[in-house]
Formats: structure tokens, C-alpha cells, sequence
């Protein structure tokens, strides 16, 4: 079982390193557009266009499975890409409503022109939200690295005011996670806390696993204290057996929280998550790195899980 636990942290950590350093290169960035799944990533992916993901939003819809289709496009660097973007999102939003799917959407703001200008990017991300409002449709803003961490909480923050529809993402190895979670405790957010994928320096990041580890347990005790929803995204099985544990012992009801995990590292437990209402995912992949289904089936009063 420990070998397995390494072996899965391993290939974990190489498919992040790999789609972090993809969506950062331009010209494998438009090998990948071009070619798809043909290199390699069909075992964590579902297809390539909204139509394939509505069929694989459907068929899990059926096996009483929730949906979060993940955009993973990031760091464009014109208007035009970004406002193309915006309208993949505004498209995946539509089907969602035309097929009266079960799900949800997360993008990365850098994909809606972060980067590029404040305007650019309140104007996307308030497009996205306004037709994902009136179409019940909820929203989570993925964390991207350091460098945007303090822009990407404050447009959050200004979002927040306006719609109730938006989420977003927390990673545990960075120092300034636990400020943030009491910062944002006025705004009642609903997070998605991770461990954090990005290469960061040790001035900025915990550079070991076990002060990671610790610190994601703080954040997630924090959070769920708080009494706001909380959306654990893990693979790691003793942060899965201390949120257990925790919502156990300060009697969280099991609508407050959710785990979260990447599809195609362990598909073996689908079938029996499916068996206690337990939430799996699967990844879809278009654009520059990729759309990623975030799946889970109804709690019916047990813990909710979902892929990230």
C-alpha cells in the first residue's frame, strides 16, 4: 500500500508538471491543440469538443454522477484569444442548460485576460457569470501561481459582491493560505482547497510535504469552522481520513463539504464510490491545455466527492 501511495503521488505530480509546462509553451501548446489525445493524455481525458463532453456529462449524469467541466486554457496574451475563451466557457454554459445537465464550470481568469487588463478580464468573467446566473449554473476561478494569487482573490472578492454563483481556489503550500482563509471569511466562500500544483520558491511556499500536509489540515478545519462550503481536492488518503474525522467530531453536516479527485490515477474506486453516493471525475480536454469533468453523484447524506 505504501509503494502504491508513491507511486501514485509520482504520476500524480508528473501529469501536473507536464500540463503546467504545456500550457506555459506556445509552439507544444498548438501541437497539443492540433493533435489532441493522440499524445498520450487519453487516459485522464474524455474528448475534444462540447459535444463529446456532453455526451460524457450525460452518461454520468445517468450513473447519478455531478459534473464540474474544468477549462484549463491559461496565460494568453491578446484580447482576442481571451475574448475566444470567454466564449468557450459561454458555450459549455449554454449546453449545460440546453441538455439540463447536472453541472458546473471552473475556469482559470488568466485564460479571460488576467494578464492583459483589468477591464478585459471583469468584463469575461462577468459575462461567464451573468449567463451562468440565469441559468443556475455555478462557477469556480481556479488558482494559478504566485504571481497572481493577490489579483486573481481581489477580482474574486469584487465578483463576490456582485453574484452568488462564484467559487474559488486555495492551495495549501503556500504561507499565505491561512491569512487568506480569515480574509475571506466575510464573503462566505465556497473554496476548493488544494495542495497546489505550481513551482514556487521556498520564500513564497512550504518546500516540504509534511509542512504542506499540516497546513492543509489547518485550512481545511478553518474553512469548515467556519461554517462555509468546503471542497477538499485530494488524493492523499490521510487528508481524506482527517476531514472524516474532523466532520465527524464537530458534527459537519455532509452538505457543507466534498472531496475532490483527479480522474484516470485511480479509477478502480468509481465503481464503488458510485456504490455510496461517493463523487468521481473524468478529463476533457480542447483549446490549450485542456477541459477537465469534475464529476459526482448526489450525497444523499454522505460525503460528496468530485474530481478536480
Amino acid at each position: 500500500m505504501r509503494f502504491h501511495t508513491r507511486r501514485l503521488a509520482t504520476v500524480e505530480q508528473l501529469m501536473r508538471d507536464f500540463f503546467l509546462f504545456l500550457s506555459k509553451n506556445k509552439t507544444l501548446t498548438k501541437w497539443a491543440k492540433r493533435y489532441g489525445l493522440r499524445f498520450g493524455a487519453s487516459r485522464f481525458v474524455a474528448g475534444e469538443t462540447i459535444e463529446e463532453a456532453v455526451r460524457v456529462i450525460r452518461q454520468l449524469n445517468e450513473k447519478g454522477l455531478a459534473v464540474t467541466v474544468d477549462y484549463l486554457g491559461e496565460f494568453v496574451d491578446n484580447e482576442q484569444e481571451a475574448n475566444e475563451m470567454a466564449r468557450h466557457c459561454l458555450e459549455a454554459i449554454e449546453a449545460i442548460s440546453r441538455e439540463k445537465l447536472n453541472s458546473q464550470l471552473s475556469l482559470k481568469m488568466t485564460s479571460m485576460g488576467l494578464d492583459i487588463s483589468d477591464e478585459l478580464v471583469m468584463r469575461n468573467m462577468r459575462r461567464i457569470l451573468d449567463a451562468a446566473k440565469q441559468r443556475g449554473v455555478f462557477v469556480t476561478i481556479d488558482m494559478e501561481d504566485y504571481s497572481r494569487c493577490q489579483k486573481t482573490l481581489d477580482i474574486f472578492k469584487m465578483l463576490k459582491k456582485e453574484y452568488d454563483n462564484v467559487g474559488t481556489v486555495l492551495q495549501a503550500y503556500l504561507y499565505r493560505t491561512e491569512q487568506d482563509i480569515e480574509d475571506l471569511k466575510p464573503y462566505r466562500p465556497n473554496l476548493r482547497l488544494v495542495k497546489g500544483a505550481y513551482k514556487e520558491p521556498p520564500e513564497v511556499a512550504f518546500p516540504d510535504k509534511k509542512d504542506v500536509d499540516e497546513n492543509f489540515k489547518k485550512i481545511i478545519k478553518m474553512h469548515l469552522l467556519n461554517g462555509n462550503y468546503t471542497a477538499v481536492a485530494t488524493h492523499d488518503d490521510a487528508i481524506i481520513e482527517y476531514t472524516k474525522q474532523l466532520v465527524k467530531e464537530y458534527n459537519i453536516p455532509n452538505s457543507q463539504f466534498e472531496f475532490q479527485m483527479l480522474y484516470g490515477i485511480r479509477p478502480e474506486r468509481n465503481s464503488s464510490w458510485r456504490a455510496k453516493d461517493i463523487r468521481c471525475a473524468c478529463t476533457f480536454r480542447t483549446a490549450r491545455t485542456g477541459m477537465a469533468i469534475l464529476c459526482a453523484g448526489s450525497p444523499n447524506g454522505r460525503p460528496t466527492w468530485r474530481l478536480f
